[in-house]
């Protein structure tokens, strides 16, 4: 099945996109507070850092304020050594071993600092691939915690995909937060002893260094909403691609004439984001450049006095050198104070989506007192007055619907598509609430149940299973993971699916590695695959049983067999299992139809034929065909 496009993607302009993110952009860029408030995402983020490792932090802190006074110890030994050098050479003093000491100290403070400025790229590196671990295994964890509803609104996709690319590629964010409290302390110190001489030159740099900043935050801001409002575009840029170059749509690419369509389509959404990236750039190349220029005057006003006051007679030739060189690097480190603050502002923009990411939280949760599940299950599950609509729609699904599903009892629900038949099974796995009404276990509301501990005790195999690119074994496995090295046990639920037949047939077995994402990667058909997600269900071993349509990609034969074994492998089980062939419903020990979400009639296949209502004439529909 090739993937879904997007909404709205064929034929449709992305005129209206750019129409809206324009206007986003002005409601952005309208205030300098929302560009100061991204700074709160600073905090939490240094949290998550910390948890990824807080030795490796400690000590590049520790590194860092070492190496961050080497610039005013090596200016100070430089100007004594001067001063010293030029009293000799004027005859005011002899040589003596002090300047040789001098010499000596300003050697190790160099190798002192070249040592420790190679420990910190190393910790740095450590700390990078912590802190990449670390988030994105909580990315993943989050997202595993969130309901199903998350998954299926547009928006949550694009926080999601946000927050993925932001989980890893913030990492110049990380390293210019320890640049920056390097550069703070490197700029506290050439300052004080600036200050030592005249307090009024460190103004000056200060004063003409801010332009430059405020320019920098300004375009980093406008980065932000340029890269926010373009989210949607570029989703649909990596839909073109994928579906451009995917096995699924590569048959109809071919016989459509589909590819030159596809790439021209590309090429005009990705040809207008280069245009807006450049623009913007262009902006920001002259705005930034001519504020660059204020600093570069502050710097050489300062170099000016100093040479002035050193030709006057106020200041020695050593001293001239330790202003000259202090200053020099008070600006260079005020300079890239203000650029590193401005990439942080930048950076805390885009870790926006990120934090709002982990702050979602799940809806269908575990009470704290909850109970585990029944083990027996004594009485079943009971639908009382059950409605039904999905987030975010006003369509009713189900409506006032009771149903019952008692021990040892084998249901099939049939009914149009969008009857509400998968919807039941959801509601019966907490993947989501009712509306209104109750769904009991036992008499016992499942809200009141453990979820985790619930979802041990139901085995379900969708229609959309997945295809997992592993090894057999652990395409079965996933049933229930703890059985993973269980060998026998996946064996035994391969041969009630009929999987094994299909893994006997493999090179290398139940270490056969499935789908050609992978080197020696062997693809299967798709009857072949569900068997395979039928042995999943069948290693669960639990209480309830649930196929949603899974055999649809079968022939009417195939799909009779894999229901004939599941009818003999339910037995005192809880089964449930949606068909559209009545070959198969007819197993079922009660029949549930199902129309705008109400049960329309129930009964054994002979009781509904009887009946002569809308089973009988569905059924009566199918088995024309095969006349």
């Amino acid at each position: 099945m090739s993937p879904a496009a997007p909404a709205g993607l064929i034929g449709k302009s992305t005129a209206v996109e750019f129409c809206v993110a324009e206007k986003t952009n002005q409601a952005f860029s309208s205030a300098w507070q929302d560009r100061l408030r991204a700074l709160k995402n600073v905090p939490p983020v240094l949290r998550i850092l910390w948890d990824s490792g807080p030795s490796v932090v400690v000590l590049g802190l520790i590194l860092r304020v070492i190496v961050s006074l080497v610039p005013v110890s090596l200016s100070w030994v430089s100007a004594r050594i001067i001063d010293n050098i030029n009293a000799v050479v004027h005859h005011t003093t002899t040589l003596s071993t002090y300047l040789w000491w001098l010499a000596g100290l300003e050697f190790a403070i160099a190798i002192i600092g070249s040592l420790v400025g190679r420990l910190i790229d190393y910790y740095d590196s450590v700390l990078a691939d912590r802190y990449t671990r670390h988030v994105s295994i909580e990315v993943m964890r989050h997202a595993s915690q969130l309901d199903l509803q998350a998954y299926e609104d547009p928006v949550f996709y694009d926080r999601l995909e946000r927050a993925r690319v932001q989980a890893t590629d913030r990492l110049g964010m990380i390293q210019s937060i320890g640049r920056l409290f390097q550069q703070a302390i490197t700029t506290v110190s050439l300052s004080l002893a600036i200050l030592l001489y005249s307090p009024w030159l460190i103004l000056l740099l200060v004063a003409c260094l801010i332009p430059a900043f405020l320019g920098e935050s300004h375009f980093a801001f406008l980065s932000y909403a340029k890269n926010f409002r373009q989210t949607p575009v570029k989703r649909v840029l990596d839909y073109l691609r994928q579906l451009g170059g995917s096995k699924e749509a590569a048959k109809e690419l071919k016989l459509f004439g589909l590819s030159a369509w596809l790439t021209r389509r590309f090429t005009t959404l990705s040809n207008q984001i280069f245009d807006e990236n450049m623009a913007l750039n262009r902006r920001r190349l002259v705005a930034v450049s001519l504020l660059s220029l204020l600093s570069t005057a502050g710097y050489y006003g300062a170099y000016v006095w100093v040479i002035w006051k050193t030709v006057t007679g106020v200041y020695s030739i050593g001293t001239l050198t330790f202003l000259m060189a202090s200053i020099m690097n008070a600006s260079n480190q005020i300079s890239q104070m203000f650029s590193t603050l401005s990439s942080i502002a930048d950076q805390a923009l885009f870790l926006t989506d990120l934090l709002a990411f982990f702050e979602m939280r799940a809806t269908v949760i575990s009470k704290p007192d909850a109970l585990p599940a029944p083990r027996p299950i004594q009485t079943g599950f009971e639908f009382r007055d059950v409605s039904f609509a999905y987030p975010g729609t006003s369509r009713i699904i189900l409506e006032d619907l009771n149903f019952r599903l008692e021990p040892g009892e084998r249901v099939a629900l049939i009914g149009q598509n969008g009857q509400g038949k998968t919807t039941i099974v959801k509601l019966m796995t907490r993947l989501y609430d009712p509306t209104d009404g109750k769904v009991l276990l036992d008499g016992v509301d499942l809200r009141d149940y453990e979820v985790e501990d619930l979802c041990r005790e139901i085995g379900v195999i969708f229609q959309d299973f997945m295809r997992y690119e592993m090894t057999a074994r652990e395409n079965i496995a996933v049933g229930r993971i703890e059985y993973l090295e269980d060998l026998d046990r996946i064996e035994r639920a391969a041969h009630k699916s009929l999987a094994d037949e299909v893994i006997a047939k493999l090179e290398n077995g139940y270490e056969q590695m499935l789908g050609r994402r992978f080197e020696t990667g062997v693809d299967l058909s798709g009857g072949e695959w569900q068997k395979l997600a039928l042995a999943r269900a069948y290693l669960r071993d639990a209480q309830v049983l649930i196929l949603d349509e899974p055999t649809a990609a079968l022939d009417a034969r195939a799909e009779y067999q894999v229901f004939k074994r599941f009818n003999e492998l339910t037995v005192g089980k809880m089964a449930l299992f949606i068909s559209h062939r009545f070959s198969t419903v007819r197993m079922a020990e009660r029949i549930v139809v199902l129309e705008n979400g109400c049960i329309a009639e129930e009964g054994t296949h002979d009781q509904l034929i009887a009946r002569g209502r809308q089973y009988a004439e569905m059924f009566e529909l199918q088995a024309s065909s095969y006349r």
